[in-house]
């Protein structure tokens, strides 16, 4: 059975990235499908570039976030499959013809509660190798990759850069939850409906590639920032400790470990007791042995070069934003919580 797909695109500003994008989707070897772009109050000229395009476009009068324009995507689609896709990203040329195909496969769409593929969540990840080289977007790509495909089977949410439903139960979900944090809606509607009873499945075949645009700078912020909210998210969902794809234990603990040795060097630096120093090697060699899968996928990823430079990275500088932004999220749930109880 074919199924129609509405590939759903919510854009802000994206004149960058929104041309790339549709010219892969409308590139797709699968005859089945349309395209819906929802443009969420934009005010550079990505909608003019929209318009070249066969789509059905649809303006929002003002910015309200990406959960609206995905749901407004979704109200004004006429697909029984919705496909979520972010404007900067690309599909390959069989990635539709792959969500035809894991919809059609029973052994796939049976879920928790042993009805049908209408109650299960379909996603895909970043391609290894990214849209735009350079060295922070593979690291960020391979990173993501690894993240969100170890648990493959039963992740802990589906990614709305590449994630497909049945498009009645979307629609009976309720949708993305328009009243939440700027980012990681998709993860409060992953963990909503798998509460409910959804089955969630990443299908490493299904890949999308990401434009990141990535300098260290922008590497850095970009740590920070999805660190930030998802700890307030988690902290109120209470499952801060979770193993949770990009949110992975495996980055805490290198999180971790990173201040701890920081902690053992000053705490050496004012006793000059050398057992501090001596705890510090066998703290870092423990944290490269907890996350040795992750190194390991930047080797086959890119060759020892570049595993040399991301373990260098990831072990030594990424734990400094992530850290801070832990804390920025901490902070910033501890205010809203004290302004909720007054």
């Amino acid at each position: 059975m074919d199924h129609y797909i509405s590939v759903i695109i919510p854009n802000h500003n994206g004149e960058g990235t929104i041309r790339q994008c549709l010219e892969s989707a409308f590139s797709s070897q699968y005859d089945g499908f349309e395209v819906v772009v929802v443009d969420d109050g934009s005010t550079d000229g990505s909608v003019e570039t929209i318009k070249k395009f066969p789509c059905k476009l649809i303006r929002l009068p003002e910015r309200s976030g990406a959960s609206m324009a995905r749901n407004t995507g979704a109200q004004n689609s006429t697909g029984d499959i919705l496909f979520f896709l972010d404007s900067d990203c690309v599909i390959n040329e069989d990635t539709l013809g792959k969500i035809n195909s894991a919809f059609n496969d029973t052994c796939l769409c049976v879920t928790a509660r042993g009805q049908g593929g209408n109650n299960v969540i379909i996603g895909g990840t970043y391609s290894i190798a990214p849209y735009d080289k350079g060295f922070f977007n593979t690291f960020q790509s391979v990173f993501i990759n690894y993240s969100e495909t170890k648990k493959a089977d039963n992740p802990d949410y589906i990614a709305s850069h590449a994630m497909a439903i049945d498009a009645e139960a979307f629609r009976t979900s309720g949708g993305f939850n328009e009243d939440f944090l700027p980012i990681i809606e998709d993860v409060e509607f992953s963990h909503r409906l798998k509460k409910s009873g959804y089955r969630l499945i990443v299908i490493p075949g299904i890949e999308v590639g990401h434009i990141f645009n990535f300098s260290f700078v922008r590497s850095l912020g970009n740590a920070f920032r999805k660190s930030m909210y998802w700890t307030m998210y988690s902290l109120k969902n209470r499952d801060i400790f979770s193993d949770s794809g990009t949110a992975s234990v495996e980055l805490k603990i290198n999180v971790f470990t990173y201040f701890l040795m920081l902690l053992l060097i000053v705490s050496w630096g004012i006793s000059k007791q050398p057992v501090f120093l001596s705890l510090i090697p066998v703290t870092a060699l423990a944290n490269i042995l907890l996350n040795r899968k992750l190194l390991i996928a930047y080797y086959r990823a890119k060759g020892m070069l570049f595993a040399f430079l991301s373990s260098i990275y990831y072990l030594f500088v990424y734990p400094v934003p992530v850290g801070l932004g832990a804390v920025a999220g901490m902070a910033g749930y501890l205010i809203k919580l004290k302004t909720q109880r007054h």
